[in-house]
């Protein structure tokens, strides 16, 4: 065991007597909780069929730490709170994550440096990045397929960009005008079965900052439309992308593959003289209500780019907030579902739900954190913390008729991971002892019954 000196801090005068904290406890842990991590994966496989991806092209007789060992400590490690690497060194030594890992949590193998870390993120290439970006799918999507019997009425595909600033020399970090900042622009893609509140992460592209809004969409929708149809083959598929998608090479795609869709369309001069009408009724509306008033329509249109005219749901809208002046606010959809236009654009709006989570990957997850100088490095680093978000997802899954089955990513790992722990084995068990006062016991042995744990 590593031997080190603590200096204690005293609050001399804050408590009715003197308080002395020294962090010294043995065999100890602040992560008790986040064994669910490890049972998860082990449920869905995803570290080692991810990790299956990698050629590892080291000496056999130079390798202290094998491949799976490093993936699975990163993704664990995202997942408890941890996404630098930097933290590696201070968790070399922690019980759980070295339990997570399969070792002796107590005089097992130190777990993986900072160094061997930085190293094996920068040793992928760009074959393995596009297997593990199939793989990835395969597993989310066979996971979901296998639970639902392959039965679903609709699959819903949600696909969004978000920046990602950049701070240093990064390979393909280019200045946005719109972000403002120089960044990369990973493109995040979601599904959504029936009508279930979450939409599952299933792939997470790292592209350049400047790469337009659609770049690489009908790549990946090709290649997960082909696994949904193989995996439900009687489910309807809707795909919901917003304005920047409404390039007439997608559009084009969508209607080549007879999914269901709608995508987002921004307005012009030529749109708005052909809506005027409809805008004027709207402003009436809200002039005699005093309120915002909202009316819906569909017209017949085609750019001069498109092969044919399409429906187009319109908004014709009116805003009016307190202490300002009513402003218009109309927005188009272009779409092939025949529905009545205010139910369309209902199901449209189903798409700023993609918004939370991409806020969860940010916030919760921080997927922003892409300093490596390489461009592979940093789209191995996006799909490690995609692999960490899919194993909360299922967690937030199993937490279904508790008070987390809706909760945010960092939630759950505040009041189900991050639990202080004290370890102890023996030679026939390991016992993990967590608070006795913890208020989330109830949801923790829920959520671990449905794992496999038992009772």
């Amino acid at each position: 065991m590593t031997q080190s000196t603590t200096q204690s801090v005293l609050f001399s005068e804050e408590f009715h007597k003197p308080v002395t904290v020294t962090f010294d406890q043995p065999n100890s842990s602040s992560d008790g909780g986040a064994v669910l991590l490890k049972a998860v994966d082990n449920k869905l496989s995803l570290t080692e069929r991810l990790h299956a991806c990698m050629f590892d092209l080291r000496q056999p007789g130079k390798v202290l730490h094998s491949n799976l060992d490093l993936f699975r400590q990163r993704v664990f490690g995202i997942a408890s709170g941890y996404p630098d690497c930097n933290d590696a060194d201070t968790l070399a030594n922690d019980p759980i994550q070295k339990l997570l890992l399969d070792r002796d949590p107590i005089d097992g193998q130190s777990l993986g440096s900072q160094p061997t870390l930085s190293r094996f993120e920068n040793s992928v290439d760009y074959k393995e990045l596009f297997i593990m970006a199939d793989t990835l799918a395969d597993v989310v999507i066979e996971h979901h397929a296998d639970r639902l019997h392959g039965k679903a009425r609709r699959i819903t595909i949600d696909m969004d960009p978000t920046d990602d600033p950049t701070h240093g020399a990064q390979q393909l970090s280019f200045f946005n005008g719109h972000y403002g900042t120089f960044c990369y622009l990973p493109m995040i893609g979601t599904l959504q079965f029936n009508e279930e509140n979450e939409k599952y992460l299933f792939t997470a592209v790292l592209r350049p900052g400047n790469a337009h809004s659609s770049h690489g969409a009908i790549g990946i929708l090709s290649r997960v439309i082909e696994r949904l149809r193989a995996a439900f083959p009687k489910a309807q598929i809707r795909v919901r992308l917003d304005g920047g998608f409404s390039t007439p090479d997608i559009l084009d795609y969508l209607d080549q593959e007879r999914v269901e869709y709608l995508v987002g369309f921004a307005g012009n001069s030529a749109l708005e003289a052909q809506i005027e009408p409809l805008m004027r009724a709207a402003r009436v509306l809200s002039s005699i209500s005093g309120k915002t008033e909202t009316l819906f329509a569909d017209i017949q249109y085609q750019t001069k780019t498109w092969k044919k005219p399409r429906r187009l749901v319109v908004k014709a809208e009116v805003v009016r907030l307190p202490e300002r002046e009513a402003r218009d606010n109309d927005r188009y959809v272009v779409t092939n579902i025949t529905l009545k236009p205010e139910r369309v654009y209902k199901i449209y709006r189903g798409r700023g739900d993609m918004e939370n989570r991409i806020k969860e990957l940010h916030h919760g997850l921080e997927i922003d954190r892409t300093s490596c100088s390489d461009f592979k490095a940093n789209q191995f680093r996006l799909f490690l913390t995609a692999a960490a978000y899919v194993l909360m997802q299922e967690i937030r899954r199993r937490a279904a008729g508790t008070e987390l089955e809706n909760a945010q990513v960092s939630t759950l790992r505040d009041r189900l991971l991050k639990l202080g722990a004290s370890v102890e084995r023996s030679v026939r068990r390991i016992v993990i002892h967590l608070p006795l006062s913890c208020p989330w016991v109830p949801m923790w042995r829920t959520i671990a019954a449905a794992v496999g744990a038992q009772l």
